[in-house]
């Protein structure tokens, strides 16, 4: 069940006994678990009937005794659980999760990692209320959610913002939600964020950020790639080395994987690599300024520096030295 139905049910106080969210992202099971805490009571109810425990500090008994306690003054009781994954006795709620008692709201925000879908527990839950898995947003599919998002809120955003947006902040969710709507904030509504918007209101630099570094060295452009690695090194915070040697080595492996597709077509290729039809087409061009051999000394490369940056066999070069020296020896 999509997410947007379920938090629609709980607005319209259609409340089933059992919520059990999993899953790793934990950005949707916070939205469907705060709607619970904002809606399935009135102001004046909540503070007898609403019960919020974590799993590292919660002792069972005591979160059974919560569940099975009778609501005061109000139809219903709500319990929720955080940090369910933190909960070392949690197979103990089976029992409850097949029998729940019709006046509590049970919300269990199981985050990280999905739940084993073998065990009873889960498969109660669901004979009983509502099982959500909370997905991942893959990264190929980050600037179209983000797209997605920002046109809720009544805004637009440019293709390269959204790319920005993604390549700076990745798959975090709440991270990019949380910067969106401080954004939407300081523009008017309506607008059309650009990256010039990112620039001055995220402190993402239009010009000097991993994603134009990556595409620098994957169209072999040198001058700007040297100029974005001097920018880099006088601003430690807006490109780490750690943090650009993942965006090479998937650009490499990438390349790597088109040259020896039988059928390199846009739409083949983007659905061997999971990426916009776009994006595929740009790789395609791009991967002429490779060949096989110098892919595969380049990906050696990026691991001989990956071990430096970590302080591995290196003990005297600054980080900026070494990016110099490794984008170098990528491009020549």
């Amino acid at each position: 069940m999509d997410h947007k139905l379920i938090i629609k049910d709980i607005k319209n106080k259609k409340l089933e006994k059992i919520y059990f969210l999993h899953g790793e992202e934990p950005f949707y099971i916070d939205l469907i678990s705060n709607a619970v805490a904002e809606h399935a009571l009135e102001d004046f109810e909540r503070d007898f009937n609403q019960t919020v425990l974590y799993g590292k500090d919660c002792d069972i008994l005591a979160l059974l005794s919560e569940l099975k306690s009778y609501p005061m003054m109000s139809e219903r009781r709500v319990v929720i659980l955080k940090e369910a994954q933190d909960l070392k006795q949690i197979d103990e709620l089976e029992s409850y999760l097949d029998s729940p008692l019709e006046s509590t709201v049970f919300v269990i925000c199981y985050k990280y990692k999905a739940f084993d879908a073998r065990k009873k527990s889960i498969k109660n839950a669901a004979k009983n209320g509502i099982v959500f898995k909370s997905e991942k947003v893959r990264e190929y599919q980050l600037s179209e959610w983000i797209q997605a998002y920002v046109k809720s809120l009544g805004f637009g955003i440019t293709s390269k913002a959204g790319m920005l947006l993604a390549e700076f902040l990745g798959n975090d969710l709440g991270r990019i939600v949380k910067e969106i709507e401080k954004l939407s904030l300081l523009i008017e509504a309506g607008t059309t964020i650009n990256e010039i918007h990112i620039e001055e209101n995220i402190g993402i630099s239009k010009d000097y950020n991993i994603f134009e570094l990556t595409n620098a060295i994957a169209t072999k452009d040198s001058v700007k790639a040297f100029k974005i690695v001097q920018y880099f090194e006088y601003n430690p915070k807006a490109g780490e080395l750690v943090a650009i040697i993942p965006n090479l080595f998937k650009l490499f492996t990438q390349l790597m994987k088109i040259h020896f597709l039988p059928n390199k077509s846009r739409d083949v290729v983007a659905q061997t690599l999971g990426v916009h039809p776009f994006v595929a087409g740009e790789l395609t061009n791009q991967r002429n300024n490779y060949d096989p051999k110098k892919l595969a000394q380049n990906i050696a490369t990026l691991h001989e520096y990956d071990l430096k940056a970590k302080g591995v066999g290196n003990s005297t070069f600054p980080s900026g030295e070494l990016m110099r020296e490794m984008t170098y020896k990528l491009l020549y």
